[in-house]
């Protein structure tokens, strides 16, 4: 029904601009319009669009069916993409504006997980090998970050969104030019007029029969970036809950596998990761449209478009819905994390160590050799072994460590290999996310609570 209402919204607003410039509009023929805006008779539509193989016909006739004093005004100087065009950025900025509103949960959502774990001790990786420290928290932020770009990419695509507006058949605006006896200016004010009417600030300053279909390349690269940040967030929450560090929520009676009863397998992030996948695929589709197309206009756009922009946003409105379930429920395991901290940190704190002795009067070189060796004893229990990390307790009862022995535990603190972690952190939700998420206060003030149902 938006549809087909927003094409007789469009046939409303232009006649009301055609009257407010002089043409021969009766204002009871515009309200007769306006009074049959959501009366579509679908059925004589379809019977109409049988005979003349043509959508828009078919509903110019069913409306003027509808409004038979209207009928002899309505599409006056109007080209078929006056009103698909329009009508499809009429939705575009509609749906832009939705998805702007999920993804502001999904902030919100990932800001208070930020602060909740910043200063959490965590193994960051790097090659998917064993790095140095950072916090839970910090490695939230890059996810957060992701999708604040998003935010930023997304509000500016809308804001500069443009109206087709009035163009004619190859965009020179002669029928409108024709019906103002050569008056350049209300042909100008008419473009602006209807865009006006229809919640548009601008129109796109020129055109063929459509608007240029970079515009869809432009929307559909905007929804890939929401999806590539979703996608990346989703593989690091799948490899974390292989490292049982993190999970996804799990319902109570939720089965992971027919067959292995104990699965609890990552099913909204691999979700999440299936969809963003398909999406991203689409910015070559919307690529290739618009670099196919053919001086003022050609119709292979359409059937492809109708597929395409619908379902971008519709698989991106999807993965956010899944996204702020995720966050918003996900399970935090500090005993196991702590574990893996425990297992590297002590071959990190080699160095510390190494400078601590030496400042006590220990021997560099000495102190370097010896705590290769016990390193290397170490790991080696633990690979050929799957002992546990002994490393602190050799250098515990290795007598040329005896300067740092009453202050070990002390070096090992992993809140001392975190560097600024837990300041970047709220540094970046004070500066970056606060001043954003405050201009949408009354939205996140309602509640909302996802629920997926499979």
């Amino acid at each position: 029904m938006t549809k087909f209402s927003t094409w007789r919204r469009l046939w409303i607003a232009l006649a009301t601009a055609e009257k407010e410039l002089g043409l021969k509009i009766d204002q009871k023929q515009i309200d007769q319009m306006k009074s049959k805006i959501n009366d579509i008779d679908f059925e004589y539509a379809r019977a109409q669009e049988k005979k003349l193989r043509h959508d828009v016909m078919s509903h110019i006739h069913t409306f003027a069916k509808a409004c038979p004093d209207a009928a002899p005004i309505i599409h006056l100087g109007a080209t078929s993409c006056f009103i698909t065009d329009n009508t499809e950025l009429t939705q575009i900025k509609s749906a832009l504006n939705m998805i702007e509103l999920r993804l502001v949960r999904v902030i919100s959502e990932l800001k208070k997980m930020v602060l909740k774990y910043k200063d959490m001790p965590t193994l960051g990786f790097t090659h998917y090998q064993p790095a140095q420290l950072t916090t839970v928290g910090k490695r939230a932020t890059l996810w957060l970050q992701d999708f604040l770009m998003d935010l930023h990419a997304l509000t500016a695509l809308n804001d500069n969104l443009p109206f087709r507006g009035v163009k004619g058949t190859t965009g020179t605006q002669a029928s409108y030019l024709a019906l103002f006896n050569g008056d350049h200016k209300k042909v100008k004010t008419l473009d602006k007029r209807v865009a006006e009417l229809m919640g548009f600030s601008k129109t796109i300053p020129v055109s063929g029969q459509t608007y240029t279909r970079k515009i869809d390349f432009q929307v559909t690269s905007v929804l890939s970036g929401i999806a590539q940040s979703a996608n990346k967030m989703a593989n690091d929450i799948r490899l974390l809950m292989n490292l049982r560090e993190l999970e996804e929520p799990f319902g109570k009676s939720q089965v992971g596998s027919s067959a292995m009863a104990y699965k609890r397998n990552p099913m909204r992030s691999e979700r999440v990761c299936s969809l963003a996948r398909y999406v991203i695929s689409l910015t070559a589709n919307t690529a290739h449209t618009h670099a196919t197309q053919w001086f003022e206009r050609t119709l292979d756009d359409s059937a492809n478009r109708r597929m395409v922009l619908p379902e971008s946003f519709l698989a991106v409105d999807s993965i956010l819905l899944i996204i702020t379930n995720v966050v918003s429920g996900i399970h935090v395991w500090p005993h196991v994390i702590q574990k893996r901290v425990m297992e590297a940190l002590p071959f990190m704190a080699t160095e510390n160590i190494l400078m601590a002795c030496v400042k006590k009067g220990g021997n560099r070189q000495d102190l370097h050799e010896a705590i290769r060796e016990h390193s290397m004893e170490a790991a080696k229990v633990m690979k050929d072994k799957g002992g546990e990390c002994d490393l602190l307790s050799r250098i515990a009862k290795d007598e040329s460590f005896k300067a740092v022995h009453a202050t070990l535990n002390d070096i090992v603190n992993p809140k001392l290999y975190t560097g600024r972690s837990s300041q970047q952190a709220q540094e970046f939700i004070d500066t970056e996310v606060e001043p954003v998420l405050k201009k949408y206060s009354e939205v996140l003030e309602k509640e909302e609570k996802v629920q997926l149902k499979v």
